[in-house]
């Protein structure tokens, strides 16, 4: 039996960047018995000359950088390469080498430049790293937006922000290549104060003003979400400091993962979970869920916290992030990545069986991922084909989360919180910005698994500030109100469904309609008039309670990176417990009220820029192919139309009255249905359409349809006749005769 080398253990570690227990190599070389004294006697020599760290039984290569990192410069080599090293670094070898790709548009970097930087690791080169420029630390251009028209001596650039009249004079050198009327994204150069025009150069060329590229751009612009950061909050930003570990709690051995989307940038929860060692709690389990302190960095009344409030979210879109924090914090020291010290606030969770929460606790402390991982590599090991990343997770993290999150179903069973089926879409983008397809996202039991975990210390958030007695904002989701359940209740009994009357309404009662048409070809409406149906949710410093969730207290506080909410319950509880002076101030306190309306409406803003862009982008998806027929369903009714959710995409399109067939149809505001004027055809939500798409714009999103079939029978085609009156059929004779003699009886009596 050949024992490894160290450099093949090292070279194993590294393809496998997860804790690893003794017995894990062991297994991957095929070592047993006696000779597995001879591996533990290699691990400690490479222990010892600093090329693994051991924490309990698990060794880990320290020496790893998290993908956005702060670098300096260190100079050109001789072949001109730029090179750079990071100034933060927890290994004790040496540091890496870090190459700096420079694209056309980057400024000119110099030895002893410090830059925000993106990393990817590379491996068979002399260089560890590849960093792409994020921005220079201590710089913060302006930023503009707008159509570039080229003039005889250079070019100029149009913005598109309404509230932007100034234009701005681009020189030859600064024109990057860009076209009259393209749509171009340019950075400020020279001095602010210069005379005359602002000079800008051309930092990215977006084309078409209506091609996909630009479209998130353009709804960013047009709802006022704020996507250049001041100087002052980048400065803040640029100064901050890893937190020390000082009285936080030691949660660095503890072997806590985030589970992701594969294309997040930003880890700020993190989970664990192991069986309960407590005998009175028999078959129960202890569930940590870790969230970045954000407090630390962003303090009441900074150049962050105003800016962060003023945007009060994070906004979301399938071409980029318009972060809530800058990079600094938001890709780097707020954001849990693997192998990386991060602080933290985590809630200890002890739950029965049944999945009920017996118990929890709070506390500030430092942790270290042991892995980054996404929904479905985590799904794909649960399900029995775990990768090299999963695999030494299986025992020790994987399993004993599936355990607790079987638990927790229980307890959710039993609660019977909303359960809408309304698959979300997702639009796929090539690089250059184009649609390359629409789908709907999958939906994994390792999804659902991090929301009930995150519901649960959100709850856990709320009591304990409750218990406490200390100021705070709850998330909020009042009862429908009786007007829309009216409408449900319509909608529910022409489908041949029922929901009780006459009672406090319930999600068990909602639940109980869902339940009755899930498989039939009226699921579809029911669950989303049962979504329509529904108040919005917002934010609160009163408690009303979360009617979706089936819940009595309930308070975002596992999502501070993204979400002005959860930093204000974070301050809450550092007050609380007397964590230190990052808390909430009395300020804060005072206009709590001010603040809880003024992030629900951006959290409003941001959700209908998405829309919009979703729209937009599904558009220009279907714009080539006008003159095809889809199959879809009817989503509402109006005087003017109706609304069609189309099968393929999910996208929303509109038949109008004119497009109906040739028949007129008169509009039932109470029942919500067309009624046709010649045959009596009645048109409701949730018939199945077959239609034509007659034009789909990208600009505004708008899609325009013409009905063919309705539940499989054809409509008449062809115009309309008479002048927008319904079609009156044809008389006989003896009619026109006694309608002529009428008339002359008419005039002769006038």
């Amino acid at each position: 039996m050949r024992i490894p080398t160290k450099a093949e253990i090292l070279d194993w570690i590294s393809e496998n960047p997860t804790l690893t227990s003794k017995r894990d190599i062991a297994k991957a070389f095929g070592i047993k018995g006696a000779a597995r004294i001879d591996l533990k006697r290699l691990l400690k020599e490479l222990e010892e000359e600093g090329h693994l760290s051991k924490r309990k039984k698990t060794y880990r290569d320290p020496d790893s950088l998290p993908p956005v990192s702060v670098l300096q410069i260190s100079g050109p080599d001789s072949d001109g390469d730029l090179y750079a090293r990071p100034l933060e670094w927890e290994g004790d070898s040496e540091e890496p080498l870090i190459l700096v790709i420079p694209r056309a548009s980057d400024p000119a970097l110099g030895q002893g430049d410090r830059i925000l930087a993106r990393l990817t690791e590379i491996e068979g080169e002399a260089w560890r790293y590849e960093g792409r420029l994020i921005r220079r630390i201590g710089t913060n251009p302006k930023r503009v937006l707008g159509v570039f028209r080229l003039t005889a001596e250079s070019g100029r650039i149009v913005p598109i922000d309404k509230g932007d009249g100034k234009e701005w004079q681009v020189l030859n050198e600064g024109i990057n290549g860009a076209k009259d009327g393209e749509l171009v994204e340019a950075q400020q150069t020279g001095p602010k104060g210069r005379l005359g025009l602002p000079r800008a150069k051309v930092v990215e060329r977006l084309g078409d003003p209506s091609a996909p590229k630009a479209v998130s751009l353009i709804a960013i612009h047009q709802h006022g979400i704020p996507d250049a950061f001041p100087d002052g909050v980048i400065a803040e930003a640029d100064a901050a400091k890893p937190a020390p570990l000082g009285e936080r709690e030691d949660m660095r051995d503890m072997p806590l993962v985030t589970i992701d989307p594969a294309d997040a940038r930003d880890h700020d929860d993190a989970c664990w979970a192991h069986a309960d060692d407590d005998p009175k709690n028999e078959g129960g389990h202890v569930i940590w869920v870790a969230i970045a302190d954000v407090a630390h960095y962003v303090t009441p009344g900074s150049e962050l916290d105003r800016e962060a409030r003023k945007r009060g979210n994070s906004s979301y879109f399938p071409d980029r992030v318009v972060p809530m924090l800058p990079d600094r914090l938001s890709g780097d020291l707020c954001s849990l990545h693997e192998g990386v010290p991060r602080a933290c606030i985590a809630v200890r969770m002890q739950i029965d069986a049944k999945g009920h929460k017996l118990s929890h606790r709070f506390v500030r402390g430092m942790m270290r991922s042991v892995a980054s991982l996404n929904y479905a590599e985590v799904q794909e090991a649960r399900d029995g084909t775990p990768n090299a990343r999963c695999a030494p997770l299986m025992k020790e993290v994987i399993d004993p989360l599936y355990a607790a999150y079987t638990a927790l179903t229980k307890a959710r069973a039993a609660r019977q919180p909303l359960d809408l089926d309304l698959p979300e879409r997702k639009v796929e983008l090539t690089p250059e910005g184009k649609v390359a397809s629409v789908m709907f996202r999958d939906r994994f039991d390792a999804h659902k698994l991090i929301e009930e975990f995150m519901i649960l210390a959100n709850v856990a958030a709320a009591e304990t500030l409750i218990a406490k007695k200390s100021p705070l904002l709850f998330r909020v989701h009042e009862e429908p109100n009786p007007e829309k359940l009216d409408s449900l209740r319509e909608t529910a009994q022409a489908a041949g469904f029922s929901l009780a009357k006459g009672q406090v309404l319930k999600t068990q009662h909602l639940n109980a309609l869902l339940n009755a048409a899930a498989g039939t070809e009226d699921a579809e409406l029911i669950n989303l008039s049962t979504l329509r149906s529904m108040t919005q949710a917002y934010y609160s410093p009163s408690n009303f309670g979360h009617f979706g969730l089936a819940l009595q207290s309930y308070a975002h506080f596992t999502s501070p990176i993204r979400r002005y909410a959860d930093l204000i319950v974070h301050r809450a509880l550092i007050s609380a417990h007397g964590w230190g002076e990052d808390g909430l101030s009395p300020e804060g306190i005072e206009n709590l009220e001010t603040t809880a309306g003024h992030i629900s409406d951006t959290e409003r803003r941001s959700m209908l820029a998405e829309r919009d862009t979703n729209d937009r982008y599904l558009a220009s998806y279907l714009s080539e192919r006008v003159g095809n027929e889809f199959t879809g369903r009817i989503s509402g009714i109006a005087r003017f139309g109706v609304f069609v959710k189309l099968d393929e995409t999910g996208a929303d399109g509109l038949i109008p009255m004119r497009n109906l067939g040739r028949e007129y149809f008169k509009y039932d505001h109470e029942s919500e249905t067309l009624r046709g004027s010649e045959t009596g055809l009645t048109i409701g939500l949730g018939q199945r359409v077959t239609v034509r798409l007659t034009e789909a714009a990208p600009v505004t999103g708008g899609i325009a349809l013409e009905l063919l079939s309705i539940d499989d029978k054809k409509v008449r085609q062809g115009p309309k006749r008479g002048r927008g009156k319904p079609v009156r059929r044809k008389e006989t004779k003896a009619k026109k005769k006694a309608a002529k003699t009428k008339r002359k009886v008419n005039r002769q009596r006038r």
